[in-house]
């Protein structure tokens, strides 16, 4: 029989994936206690108004009814409409969409580099200083946002007044207009997953330059950079590129921290509210958005790995 191709396999693969993730994400919502019935009624409400409430709402249904419909609308580009304000899901994210990515841009831009820095000075950083950047790294790895973000505020907002401690976006401006007000929301999402990819970075880094290839690419005087680049990279090409989406869906679930920390009013506030109003619809929608962005990642990984050579390169 022969073999489904690469990219038979790869769709296959990110459809179930995507599937699973949408199961679970409609379950951990039908899970939450109380629904947006009680909250609207605000306990004031007789049992027949609360029946007639969720009746209204589609709540009334069974479960697999809920999870039918509401796969079929987000299949079809109709995630439906908010069971708090009545809006269409759509226009909400739309809304949003901007801040949030404008903000996970911005600090992959950070964390990438800073990954990549931290994981080699850990492994072939001179010897002085590969203690302190593997201190940097767990004691980064460890930290809660939220205490990074305190850090940052006391440093970088109350002792040297660098930036204002709240982001709040003047209406109608788009976040790119105001980087001022961008810099520590960037900042508490890009230190702590920078330290945690480099964690998991280097490792890998460590099993490829044991390689006597790399060994023989030092004996014969090639820099570092050029040992890297040439002999290095192109072996971590796919766990790096799987710790890249990794990293994505991190910094999309990170945001809603970040915004609700600084007033930013994206995707992760939205998901805030939606989870503290019990609007399962709105909630639903943002997971699985940030669940299609890592499935995005890990399909363009394997996309990657089929050509990744089996030996570095030589000169």
């Amino acid at each position: 029989m022969r073999r489904m191709p690469w990219p038979g396999r790869a769709l296959a693969k990110s459809v179930l994936l995507m599937a699973a993730a949408s199961a679970v994400i409609f379950l951990c919502t039908a899970a939450l206690p109380g629904d947006a019935a009680d909250l609207i009624a605000g306990g004031r409400a007789t049992p027949e108004e609360l029946a007639r409430l969720r009746a209204e709402q589609g709540l009334d249904r069974s479960l697999h009814v809920r999870y039918l419909d509401w796969l079929s609308g987000v299949l079809t580009g109709d995630p439906g409409v908010s069971l708090i304000t009545g809006r269409p899901i759509g226009e909400l994210v739309a809304e949003r969409a901007g801040v949030t990515l404008t903000l996970t841009v911005a600090a992959l831009a950070v964390s990438v580099p800073l990954t990549a820095t931290l994981a080699w000075a850990a492994v072939r950083g001179p010897r002085w200083l590969r203690p302190t950047a593997n201190a940097l790294i767990v004691a980064g790895a460890a930290l809660p946002q939220t205490v990074v973000a305190a850090a940052l505020v006391a440093w970088l907002s109350a002792a040297w007044g660098l930036f204002p401690p709240v982001s709040m976006l003047p209406a109608g401006e788009p976040p790119w207009s105001r980087p001022d007000l961008l810099v520590l929301p960037v900042l508490t999402l890009a230190l702590p997953i920078a330290a945690y990819g480099a964690a998991l970075l280097r490792g890998a880094i460590a099993d490829v330059v044991v390689r006597p290839y790399v060994g023989d690419a030092e004996l014969r005087g090639l820099s570092s950079a050029t040992i890297a680049f040439r002999y290095v990279l192109p072996m971590i090409a796919a766990p790096a590129t799987r710790l890249l989406a990794v990293t994505l869906g991190g910094l999309v679930a990170g945001a809603a921290v970040a915004e609700t920390l600084f007033g930013l009013a994206g995707l992760g506030e939205l998901l805030v509210t939606a989870v503290s109003t019990r609007d399962v619809p709105v909630v639903q929608s943002v997971a699985l958005l940030a669940a299609a962005v890592v499935v995005a990642g890990l399909l363009a990984a394997d996309a990657v790995a089929p050509r990744r050579p089996s030996k570095a390169a030589r000169p």
